[in-house]
């Protein structure tokens, strides 16, 4: 999974970079200080791996990873090329995900590049830019369909709705996220690239001392904007984040429950990601190696085994199946097996959130 960090320049996002991957991009006050974009792997926290690595004593221990790019401050004029702006809006066309950093706190030291915070502004600014860019390639793709109808194939014709479809809602000044598809006109969609097509997560900055009391009148603005495109939104503080980055595992804790906070907010950022792109993860357990995989929820379990090896998915023969919860309930593998709580699961099976799975195969 990757996730393309974007916002307006001075908004926190190289902060938050540097504390989610602790790449030391650098971080300063002034805008375009990142040029090149910034790309860190992140692993995904999971206490239930953790916990098969204590029963396991496993050799390897590799958990799911989530690849974060910090793509430079875009401005308005971006998709015109203002502030490089056609270079960092071709990084994003690469991304699964949008996790778009929204300044929700004042302070007169860090200079705002429009002068003060102002959520739905800013928000304004970046989606205005994303369609801009997007009308841009539907404009041509439109000219190009409607080219090869010239020579009497109809064929084009669905598609071409399709397509301007998706410009109407551009040129309304909507993200192309918010339109429906049916499976037919989706598939026309699949190679557009368009960024205001992806899904969006909202990163709602706030100053070190909102941590306690987050629902501040910025991130309700955020919210709201949010739920309008079925988008999730987190509140972290970048400042926060970048401390916990500096500490040992076992001060994190004792950090966050000083501040009287449960979890990061690089936790909070990779559930709702999960979330919002649909996935889950199945997990594999032996003393070789205990380990994560990454799925979209609704995956077969053929297709789940050709995330190991597509061996694994050409001579599917079945899956042996124990959720979490009643393996770590049993201790073992071989006790799970005594209650039967250890499944022969076939090809028709869709994998669930959590399953310890060995796949059985030929070839």
């Amino acid at each position: 999974m990757k996730l393309g960090i974007v916002g307006l320049p001075n908004v926190g996002k190289s902060t938050l970079f540097n504390a989610i991957t602790k790449a030391g991009a650098e971080s300063a006050n002034y805008p375009f200080c990142t040029i090149e974009p910034n790309v860190g792997v992140v692993s995904v926290p999971d206490e239930r791996l953790d916990k098969l690595a204590e029963m396991y004593n496993p050799e390897k221990y590799t958990p799911a990873v989530i690849e974060f790019v910090d793509i430079a401050g875009l401005v308005k004029g971006a998709s015109k090329g203002e502030g490089l702006g056609n270079k960092f809006l071709s990084n994003i066309r690469e991304v699964d995900a949008i996790c778009h950093v929204v300044r929700c706190f004042d302070d007169p030291d860090v200079v705002h590049v429009d002068g003060s915070a102002d959520p739905e502004r800013d928000i304004g600014v970046i989606d205005l830019e994303l369609i801009l860019s997007d009308m841009e390639i539907m404009e041509k793709r439109i000219d190009r369909t409607k080219k090869m109808m010239k020579g009497g194939d109809k064929s084009y014709a669905a598609e071409l709705a399709v397509y301007e479809k998706i410009y109407d809602c551009l040129a309304a000044e909507k993200p192309a996220r918010l339109l429906e598809f049916d499976d037919e006109e989706l598939a026309f969609t699949k190679d557009l690239q368009l960024i205001s097509l992806k899904p969006v997560l909202f990163c709602a900055n706030i100053a070190e001392d909102d941590i306690k009391n987050p629902d501040i009148p910025y991130v309700e603005t955020v919210r709201k904007i949010a739920a309008e495109s079925s988008s999730e939104v987190v509140v972290i503080s970048a400042k926060i984040e970048e401390e916990l980055g500096q500490l040992e595992p076992e001060d994190r804790q004792m950090f966050l429950d000083d501040l009287g906070i449960d979890s990061a907010g690089l936790d909070k950022m990779i559930k709702a990601s999960y979330k919002l792109l649909g996935l889950i993860s199945f997990l594999t357990a032996g003393p070789q190696e205990v380990r994560a995989w990454t799925i979209k929820n609704g995956t077969k379990a053929p297709q789940a085994a050709g995330k190991i090896h597509s061996d694994f998915e050409r001579g599917f023969i079945r899956a042996e199946v124990v959720a979490y919860d009643d393996l770590v309930n049993c201790g073992s593998m071989a006790a799970a097996k005594e209650k039967g709580l250890v499944r022969s699961e076939g090809k028709e099976y869709v994998m669930k959130d959590g399953d310890v799975v060995l796949f059985r195969f030929n070839v």
